[in-house]
């Protein structure tokens, strides 16, 4: 009998066996290919993308070249993106964004210290501590590039932790493109239970007529999100837990949860005894046909088709189907009769939270393109329909939704004005009178005095499903009717990239925010409070290859709110960027510095898999997290060494020396010790 351990390893052998199939593609059929592409190279050249001087078209090249020309964008924009190359900011490849704190293992619930309310409209399921892990749908990046190109990226970090992470893209024909992505999280943790498996999959391709006039977008995103909960560490006796020599090991801690499961270094462990288990499916398909202007550029020897599109028909299809489970199968009845008010059968036993969602939505769109030799000016009207079935605990239920949007771009074929405005509103159904309204204006000023950036949403939304007595999730004993938020967000921004400096300020005004409390009660604040931020960001030249990238951010609650925030986090690199004298060499060493004020940071929630309000525990941290770090490239190979949580040195009395003055993050829960990662990113032209 085949057990589930074998499956899994043979499920990843078949995986990486494909890559490698992917990888050892013949690049013979690809020639006819980048001869076609030559010739119709020019055609994109045409200023079909604002005035951007061809940065969407594909250069003129020698077919026995190695060189490749790749770009990408995104579903929702006609601009055109590259690869990032720089290789002096570690969270450009790191999941977890540098203003965002963690449970202190890498797949761990996450947050951002700085204030962010949801500002989307729409039913919303509500589980988004794990979000950063996730592969969206708008973020699919659609390729296009003159040969076959694949990335192999690897993590390696104390405590066997992984992270892989494998691309693949090609164009089929030269209008024809499809991308194949995988990602592994995966490591035990330094704490009791907190082990992370997560497994991310992307298929998406692009496909164009050969009039121009049709576009197909298709993509396929899945993401397994799995993440051990131990409830934080629990104190044992009259000295702090985390300061006794006996728990040198950070993994002998006692935790509230999670059982003592003996430490595993296998990579193929992925049972998770007590935690969140989150799967997310969506599928999505995209078709446009356009009307318009049909031109030609004649060469020598060839005639090249153009075409300029006045008037876009678009039907957008898409199918979600998520489940969300909190699952502990050693369940203590003493912790949940005490967090949770919940009862359990036994003093030990299995206590089981699920629900799951399937979503599909229908979406049709008319373009209409003003100056038809610039995509990136636009107006579109749509209509969309929602079918929304869910699966709780008190059985099944069905909504809907249908609701209407509409969206004003321009970026000027002069680069000097570039025009956001959308919005939705939702007619009937689940959410109705939900609205979101958005709207974004930024004007060059020149080179030498920057730009300026003005910004303005407005949203009303249902709260999230998690705050309606239905869900599986609401643990609260009598049911309460939650008003809808109201969010609103104004922004206003300089940039001045010759002096490398920008600051930014949003300002929140916020009605009937909704929140967790005392790991399970919702609550809502009716009274307006308001939020100021404010974000500094400048590199300062210490020398010709020395560099100090400080970033600040201020921020402050204004009423009487419960919401509490370090009114200053600020991050600090200091550091080399040059070659060292090599010219294929491109270097980065120094360290980097980030410190939080003292405030009352929210608790962690397990079952529900949110933060929570708390005004009880004040977290203090003596030093700011210190890291040490080397980053290099040579051609299109990069890789990395870093030091992380310097600042937890520290002699022992009776144990000698020793990395154990954890920095806090939350109550109960603290930052590893010292953390070595180790990885390389290689990219491959086929």
């Amino acid at each position: 009998m085949v057990t589930k351990k074998t499956s899994l390893k043979k499920k990843r052998t078949y995986l990486l066996l494909s890559f490698i199939v992917l990888l050892s593609l013949q690049v013979q059929a690809q020639q006819e290919v980048i001869r076609q592409l030559d010739q119709r190279s020019r055609q994109f050249k045409t200023n079909m993308q604002g005035g951007t001087g061809g940065a969407d078209s594909l250069r003129r090249r020698d077919k026995n070249d190695d060189s490749i020309t790749i770009t990408f964008r995104y579903l929702d924009s006609s601009r055109v993106y590259r690869l990032d190359s720089v290789i002096n900011d570690f969270t450009r490849r790191f999941p977890i964004p540098a203003t965002h704190v963690f449970l202190g293992n890498n797949g761990n619930a996450t947050r951002s210290v700085l204030f962010s309310p949801e500002l989307n409209a729409g039913f919303d399921p509500g589980f988004h501590a794990f979000d950063v892990y996730k592969w969206k749908i708008e973020k699919l990046r659609f390729f296009n590039t003159t040969r076959p190109y694949s990335e192999i990226n690897y993590l390696l970090g104390s405590r066997v932790e992984q992270m892989i992470e494998l691309l693949h893209t090609q164009n089929i024909k030269p209008n024809w493109n499809f991308a194949f992505n995988y990602r592994l999280i995966n490591g035990p943790g330094f704490f009791k239970s907190q082990k992370t498996n997560h497994n991310n999959y992307i298929f998406n391709t692009r496909y164009q007529s050969n009039n121009l006039r049709y576009t197909l977008y298709a993509g396929l995103v899945a993401n397994k999100l799995q993440s051990s909960e131990n409830g934080g560490l629990l104190d044992t006796g009259s000295v702090k837990v985390i300061d006794n020599p006996v728990y040198k090991d950070r993994f002998n801690i006692p935790t509230y949860i999670g059982g003592d499961e003996a430490f595993s270094s296998n990579f193929f462990s992925t049972n998770i005894t007590t935690g969140n288990k989150y799967s997310e499916f969506k599928a999505l398909l995209r078709q446009q046909y356009d009307l318009g202007k049909k031109d030609s550029v004649v060469t020598d020897s060839t005639v090249i088709p153009l075409f300029y599109p006045r008037l876009r028909f678009e039907h957008t299809l898409q199918f979600d189907n998520n489940t969300y489970v909190f699952q502990d199968n050693v369940g203590d009845s003493l912790y949940y009769r005490k967090f949770y008010d919940t009862a359990l059968r036994k003093p030990v036993d299995t206590f089981i939270v699920r629900e799951s969602w399937k979503i599909l939505t229908n979406d049709f769109s008319i373009y209409q393109f003003p100056d038809s030799k610039n995509l990136q000016q636009f107006i579109r009207l749509g209509l969309m329909v929602q079918q929304i079935n869910g699966t709780l605990s008190s059985g099944k239920v069905n909504f809907f939704n249908t609701a209407g949007h509409a969206e004003y771009r321009n970026k000027t074929r002069n680069q000097q004005w570039d025009i956001e405005a959308n919005g939705k509103f939702f007619f009937t159904g689940f959410n109705s009178g939900d609205y979101d309204a958005h709207i974004s204006l930024q004007r060059s000023l020149g080179k030498k005095i920057g730009s300026l950036r003005l910004a303005f949403e407005n949203t009303s939304r249902t709260p999230s499903f998690i705050f309606d007595n239905r869900s599986s999730f609401y643990l609260m004993k009598t049911a309460q009717n939650f008003k809808k938020e109201n969010n609103t967000h104004l922004l206003a921004a300089y940039m001045l990239p010759s002096f490398r400096f920008s600051i930014t300020g949003h300002y929140y005004l916020i009605t009937n925010y909704t929140y967790l409390t005392r790991y399970y009660q919702l609550k809502q604040e009716t009274t307006l409070f308001n939020v100021l931020q404010v974000d500094l960001k400048k590199t300062v030249k210490i020398s010709k290859r020395w560099n100090w990238h400080a970033e600040v951010y201020f921020q402050q609650r204004i009423g009487d709110a419960e919401v509490n925030l370090p009114a200053i986090f600020t991050r600090n690199r200091i550091g080399y960027e040059g070659n060292l004298g090599f010219k294929n060499l491109d270097i980065a060493f120094g360290t980097e510095i980030k410190y939080r004020s003292n405030y009352k940071a929210d608790g962690y929630s397990p079952v529900l898999g949110r933060f929570s309000y708390q005004d009880t525990t004040t977290i203090k941290n003596a030093l700011p997290d210190i890291a040490g770090y080397l980053y290099f490239r040579i051609r299109s190979f990069k890789a990395f060494v870093r030091a992380e949580n310097l600042n937890t040195a520290r002699v022992l009395s009776n144990s000698g020396f020793g990395f154990t003055n954890n920095n806090f993050i939350a109550p109960g829960y603290a930052l590893p010790g010292l953390q070595i990662r180790i990885g390389i990113y290689w990219g491959f032209v086929n």
